[in-house]
Order: C-alpha cells, then sequence, then structure tokens
C-alpha cells in the first residue's frame, strides 16, 4: 500500500515536473513567438482593410498569403534558439509541439483547398481561412493553456473560439463577411489569442 503511495507520489511530481519545464521553455521563446504572429497577423489585416476600401479590388486578398510566408520564414529560428536555450524537452513539449504541427499541417490542407475550390469549381471558400484561424487556432492555444495552467492562453484561446463561432455561424446563415465590421473582430481576436498572452509570457520571463 505504502509502495503504491510513493509509486503515486513520483509520478505526481514527474508530471508537475514536466508542465514546470515547458512553463519554462515557453516563457524562455513562446512568447516572442505568439507576439511575432499576433503583431503579424494585426498588421497584414490592417493593410488588407486599408486597401480593400482604397482600391475597392478583391485581389487585395493575395496579401493574407504575407503572415504565412513571414511568419513560417522566421518561426522555425526562433523555435530553434527557444529550444537551445531551454535545453532537453519534456514529453508535455513533445505534446504542445505535436498539437501545434497538427494545427499547422491543417492550415496548410485548408488553404490548399480553398485554392482549388476557387480555381476548379469558381468557389470562394476564403472565409473557411478565417474561421480556421479563430476557431482551430483558439483551440490549440486554449488547450495548451490549461495543459500549463497559464490563464492568458486559456482566456485568449476563448476568444479566438467564441469569434470563430460566430464567423462560422455567419457564413452557414449566408451573412456576408464585410470588412467594416469582420476586420476589427478578426484584429480584437488576434490581439486578445496572441499580442496579450505573449507579453504576459515574456513579463513573467523577465522576473
Amino acid at each position: 500500500m505504502e509502495k503504491e503511495q510513493f509509486e503515486e507520489k513520483e509520478s505526481i511530481e514527474l508530471i508537475a515536473d514536466m508542465i514546470a519545464r515547458t512553463k519554462h521553455r515557453l516563457c524562455i521563446g513562446d512568447g516572442n513567438i505568439m507576439l511575432l504572429w499576433g503583431y503579424l497577423a494585426v498588421a497584414v489585416a490592417l493593410l488588407v482593410w486599408v486597401l480593400l476600401v482604397v482600391l475597392q479590388h478583391p485581389a487585395v486578398n493575395w496579401l493574407w498569403f504575407l503572415i504565412w510566408i513571414i511568419g513560417g520564414s522566421i518561426t522555425p529560428k526562433l523555435a530553434r534558439k527557444s529550444r537551445d536555450k531551454s535545453g532537453v524537452t519534456s514529453y508535455v513539449d513533445r505534446v504542445s509541439n505535436s498539437v501545434w504541427s497538427l494545427v499547422g499541417w491543417c492550415s496548410i490542407i485548408a488553404t490548399f483547398m480553398c485554392l482549388g475550390f476557387m480555381l476548379f469549381a469558381a468557389k470562394d471558400c476564403w472565409g473557411v481561412m478565417m474561421v480556421f484561424a479563430l476557431l482551430i487556432v483558439g483551440m490549440a492555444e486554449a488547450v495548451q493553456g490549461i495543459v500549463l495552467q497559464e490563464r492568458s492562453l486559456i482566456v485568449g484561446g476563448a476568444v479566438g473560439v467564441v469569434c470563430g463561432i460566430f464567423i462560422m455561424c455567419c457564413l452557414v446563415g449566408g451573412i456576408m463577411l464585410y470588412a467594416h465590421w469582420c476586420m476589427p473582430l478578426f484584429i480584437l481576436a488576434f490581439v486578445a489569442m496572441m499580442i496579450v498572452p505573449g507579453h504576459i509570457i515574456n513579463h513573467k520571463a523577465k522576473k
């Protein structure tokens, strides 16, 4: 009986240690990665919004790919720098990385599907990408926040999920996603999901 209690205590301590290591790794580098994607998404959204108002041409929406091009180029360097500083990865680290890798691959697949519908069926499905960016990314962030017990991630992810569900309901209900309300919603969601938690995590890292 005492042996079972001892093994249970060891298991709890091991899990707590893995969570602590992952939180330390998050503080070391992932705050910067979140800030990169947050500020990048907000900047591109503002650029697209302004050009849509000025030019009134749908070709402006191709600028959304800047998020993938710039973010996808810089993120591996930041992630590598974070790994070099934090040392050996734990099981919780690997789970967290796998979740975000899955999100990344799913977003790539969704992008090519939307592109295929546009080129071969003349159907505009790009609204799906906005739902994906808010709903799926928000869910992944909230799950990570729950595992790491980081409230800013949980709240930020929840904001993204709620906004994503709202956009999805609009698409299913045939409500047009007009820039004058859709863009501000997207920007505010990414501020809550990425920018605010990123600054909070970096602030904790400095302590």
